[in-house]
């Protein structure tokens, strides 16, 4: 059900996915989704940021440790890939949840905090190991993540890649000047 999720918040957002349409697409048992989330769809949805937060995470760690380069293209591929596989319906689940949470639902935005940063560090550990300066590394990988999410937006607006592969393409170069001269 989390899963289910998190896949209907990057193509639905946070008000358009419902206790029934996450029953529907992980064909749940209806009772169950009530005994697993008794804090009601803000639960859900927080457990799905902080699925879709670690699956990022992870994905970013498992790169190749000295390579960031490498690195940000494998991030950017997951989301080239979940665009086009979509139709370009789909979108970072923890951006939909960012923008639309309830104000009286602080959870939710601690758990986007969370995974944004989770996110960065994991991007400024791989540009550190890279030889990058702790204060640039932070710094890149926060406009990294910022970016890379403003590029979806606009791939999804235009229907296009591009504006995607244009943000790679400029962030491969900030990265490479700031890596150390050998």
């Amino acid at each position: 059900m989390v899963r289910s999720a998190a896949v209907l918040l990057r193509e639905h957002g946070y008000a358009g996915t419902g206790f029934r349409d996450v029953i529907a697409h992980s064909e749940a048992p209806w009772g169950s989704i009530y005994h697993h989330f008794p804090g009601g769809k803000a639960q859900l949805a927080e457990e799905a940021v902080r699925y879709a937060g670690d699956f990022v995470a992870q994905l970013i760690e498992h790169s190749p440790p000295d390579d960031p380069v490498a690195t940000l293209r494998s991030f950017i591929a997951v989301w080239r890939q979940g665009l086009e596989a979509s139709e370009f319906r789909a979108g970072c689940p923890v951006v939909a949840v960012a923008t639309e949470a309830p104000a009286d639902q602080p959870a939710l935005g601690e758990a986007c905090a969370h995974a944004f940063a989770s996110w960065e560090r994991a991007l400024a550990a791989t540009l550190r190991r890279a030889g990058v300066t702790q204060a640039r590394s932070r710094r890149l990988a926060t406009i990294t993540v910022a970016a890379i999410e403003g590029g979806i937006v606009l791939a999804r607006a235009r229907r296009s890649t591009k504006p995607l592969d244009d943000v790679g393409r400029e962030l491969e170069l900030a990265i490479r000047e700031a890596l150390p001269r050998r």
